[in-house]
């Protein structure tokens, strides 16, 4: 699963894989947000990435798009 995670003042958004399921990140997203704490994502890498709940500005989750070639009129 791919996910896009926008960090206020930061001008590029993290990009990762990561195995784990959408319900599983906006479970953990909401619980960071709620507490005040960090929000941790691991990658499909073995990385564990830590950010302040408080400095997101926006996550984005889903499959991207795959197998799209060519132009469609």
């Amino acid at each position: 699963m791919e996910v896009k995670i926008g960090v206020q003042h930061a001008p590029r958004e993290l990009v990762l894989d990561t195995t784990e399921t959408a319900e599983e990140i906006e479970k953990n997203l909401a619980a960071a947000v709620a507490s005040g704490e960090s929000f941790a994502i691991s990658d499909n890498r073995g990385r564990r990435i830590l950010i302040p709940a408080g400095g997101i500005a926006y996550v984005e989750i889903g499959g991207g798009v795959a197998g799209q070639v060519g132009f469609r009129s």
